[in-house]
Parts: structure tokens; sequence; C-alpha cells
């Protein structure tokens, strides 16, 4: 990765649906949705992303919620609002795993994750992470950024991303500390991308998925788009440590640092 490439950095007024809409032509949206114990956000998320159509038709074709062994009714209410629900099989758990799953079931050519716990997904949310695929060829892969609230603060959110993420990508992987929002889970990509990646299983997919889309197709391959303000539930700190981990061991990982087993 050269020092002088650059993510593609989208702001607000860049934005235009209408183009989005025409542009989007024959190509077919799949939106992926990895839940786990989400009962209470994922039926607005859903209603969200559902709710945008353009001459009757729904801008997205097809959505997916992969059920990652939820004790709750995040499958129930899924379905009720209107998702087809794909169980991850076998006993493992994990982010990774469930959106691995989630893309060997649907077929759209462009594919798009989202977060199960955001309480502020808005209509515009998918259009927007599209866009730079759309507009541009060259991008394989759309990250959002946003601000994060932190309890009754307006910022202060994200604290893995700042403390972890960030500080690492931008040591050992040039040109990716310049990505707001490395660990987002609002992420667009060309079906024909993901054939040459694979995914981690856990919270180390986000960060993985970046290093490695930069290393196969170049840092300025990725694009990045503003979604203003993103509100979800804020984990305590003490399971923070953990999702540290995670992130920091595949970033080595991929810098060449043998590390010991779990």
């Amino acid at each position: 990765m050269a020092l002088n490439e650059t993510p593609w950095t989208l702001v607000e007024s860049d934005f235009d649906l209408q183009r989005v809409a025409t542009l989007k032509g024959s190509e077919t949206i799949s939106v992926v949705v990895p839940a786990r114990n989400e009962s209470l956000t994922v039926g607005h998320v859903l209603d969200s992303v559902r709710s945008l159509t353009f001459e009757g038709k729904h801008f997205v074709d097809e959505i997916v919620v992969v059920n990652d062994h939820s004790s709750d009714d995040t499958a129930t209410v899924a379905a009720r609002h209107g998702a087809r629900v794909v169980n991850l099989p076998g006993h493992q758990s994990g982010k990774g795993l469930a959106m691995a799953h989630g893309l060997a079931t649907v077929s759209g050519s462009l594919v798009v994750f989202l977060d199960a716990d955001v309480t502020n997904t808005a209509p515009d949310f998918v259009p927007r992470l599209v866009q730079p695929l759309l507009d541009n060829p060259a991008i394989k892969l759309v990250k959002a950024y946003y601000e994060r609230p932190l309890l009754n603060m307006p910022t202060g959110g994200g604290r893995v991303t700042e403390i972890a993420a960030r500080p690492i990508l931008s040591l050992l992987f040039p040109g990716l500390g310049e990505i707001r929002q490395p660990l987002a889970g609002e992420t667009a990509v060309r079906r024909g991308t993901l054939d040459q990646i694979t995914f981690e299983s856990g919270y180390g997919v986000e960060i993985a998925l970046l290093i490695d889309v930069a290393r196969t197709f170049g840092v300025q391959s990725i694009a990045q788009i503003d979604l203003g303000v993103r509100r979800h539930r804020n984990r305590p700190i003490e399971e923070l440590r953990p999702m540290s981990v995670e992130v920091l061991r595949a970033a080595l990982e991929r810098h060449g640092v043998e590390l010991p087993e779990n």
C-alpha cells in the first residue's frame, strides 16, 4: 500500500438520491443484517430499509437477517418486519460468521451490511452507502462514518475505534488511518470483491475486511460516506476489552505478527 494512496471521502452534500436511483440500473442490492438478541431495534432497522421506493418498486431487492443464536424474539420480529430470516448454523457464534453466512444466502451484485442495534437507521443509509459503488467502478468497499453520541454527550462513542482500531491502522497500514470509522457495521461492497476475501469470525471482521480489500485492490479502492449521527446501545466498558483484543489481533496478524493462540 503506497503512502500517497488515500480513501475517497464523500460528505453529506455529495449525496444525490435521485441520481443513485437512476444509476442503480440493473444492479441488485442485498442487505444483510447480522443480529443476536436485538428484538428491540431490528424492526426499526428493517422498516427504514424497506420504506424507500422509486416508481413503486423497493430500492433494496432483498433483506436477510442472520439470527446468531438469539435467545429473544429477534427472529420473529425480523420476519414480521419483512426480512427473510436465516439461522446461523452450528454452535459457533460471531459477527463475522453471521456476515459470511448471510453473504452465502443472498444474490445481489451489491451487498450492504447493517447493524441490528442502531436506533436511528434512516431510509437513505443504503443509497448513501452504495452511491460510491455506482459512481465509480474502481471503488470496491464503502464504509460509513458518523458522529457517535455517548450517553447524554454528543460525541464520545466508538471507544474501541479511537483507542485501538484507528491508532493501529495509522501505525501499520498507511492510508487506512484516514478511515474515520473502520469498525462501522454499515458497509457496502461489490459481491465480486468478496470472492477474494475471507471473513474473520468475530468482531475483528470489520478491520480485517478493510485491510484485506486495501491489500488486494489498494487503498484508493475504498470510499467512506457521511451518515450524520449514528445512535446505538453503548456497551459497558468491561465488554470493550475482548472486542479490542479481536480487533488488534486481526490487524497484527495481517501485519505478519505471530501471536499466541487464544
